[in-house]
């Protein structure tokens, strides 16, 4: 009953903030921040010991006004998913900035497929769509979530961006490999993996794991590989592109762990340059309190 009410929650959050106004929109889903941010709730607290390992020198004030940041960019994340259908092509693309944009370009047009790792920051369905618009062929995959109900609204909202979405399976890896080979673009979110199939990195200095997917499509089919970091800016997003340079030697398990740590500094810099807009609320890291699943 609880998965239902919050599936409802979700679709007539994409019905009634559509028809509100703009400016009243987005003020009312920052006064949630704050009152979530009061509230101190357990994801709160967990954002909270995340962003003390990214600015550890910060002071408690420092700190508190730097999550009362992140959550009004969480919140923002979330006004601009349930209102952005009612976006049009110039608004989507008006609103974008890029640096070193010509690594995805220039990937596309030379047919090798581009696979870009990013990590949970920004509005990266916003970043997507940008491309969608110059017609590149995005595929990207999601998250079987409960109700099924739900699962097929995101579908729907990501599709209707120009998205190829494929539902998070194994067979998805296969399906992403043949997209790479045929020249497209495969984006996938890799900044959190804490589960034994992710792979150890070191981030902020501290022990992590990540996905070793986009390392694996990447050696896998010899597409470019890209990290990128989307942050928001005062009327849009900006997007950060880095490019990984495929190894040429070693094993395969040291080739993918080589790749998802590099991936993994590329994150943290962009992080470390804007924590606010980093929307992560779950558990990151192997600490103290750390439970390997069974």
């Amino acid at each position: 009953m609880n998965e239902k009410i919050v599936a409802w929650g979700y679709i007539l959050a994409w019905r009634v903030l559509r028809a509100l106004p703009e400016a009243f929109a987005y003020s009312l889903f920052d006064r949630g921040a704050h009152w979530l941010v009061r509230r101190d709730g357990k994801s709160v607290q967990r954002l909270r010991k995340n962003l003390m390992n990214v600015k550890p020198e910060y002071s408690k004030s420092q700190m508190e006004n730097l999550v009362a940041n992140a959550m009004s960019s969480y919140m923002r994340y979330w006004c601009d998913t349930f209102r952005f259908p009612n976006w049009d092509r110039n608004r989507i693309n008006s609103t974008v900035t890029v640096t070193r944009e010509n690594l995805l370009l220039d990937g596309i047009k030379s047919g090798r497929g581009v696979i870009v790792s990013l990590p949970h920051a920004g509005n990266w369905d916003h970043a997507g769509a940008y491309f969608c618009l110059k017609g590149i062929h995005l595929v990207t995959v999601a998250e079987r979530l409960k109700p099924e109900r739900l699962f097929l609204e995101f579908l729907s909202y990501r599709q209707a961006m120009g998205m190829e979405v494929l539902a998070l399976d194994s067979r998805s890896i296969t399906t992403l490999a043949q997209r790479l080979r045929e020249g497209h673009l495969v984006a996938l979110v890799a900044d959190r993996d804490l589960s034994k199939s992710g792979i150890a990195v070191q981030f902020f200095g501290k022990p992590s794991r990540m996905p070793a997917g986009p390392a694996v499509l990447a050696l896998k089919t010899g597409a470019v590989f890209l990290t990128a970091f989307v942050n928001y800016t005062k009327s849009g997003i900006h997007i950060t592109f880095d490019e990984l340079i495929l190894p040429q030697d070693g094993s395969q398990e040291e080739k993918v762990s080589y790749l998802v740590q590099q991936s993994a500094d590329n994150f943290e810099r962009g992080i470390a340059q804007h924590p606010e807009d980093w929307h992560m609320l779950q558990r990151i890291w192997i600490d103290e309190d750390f439970e390997e699943r069974p």
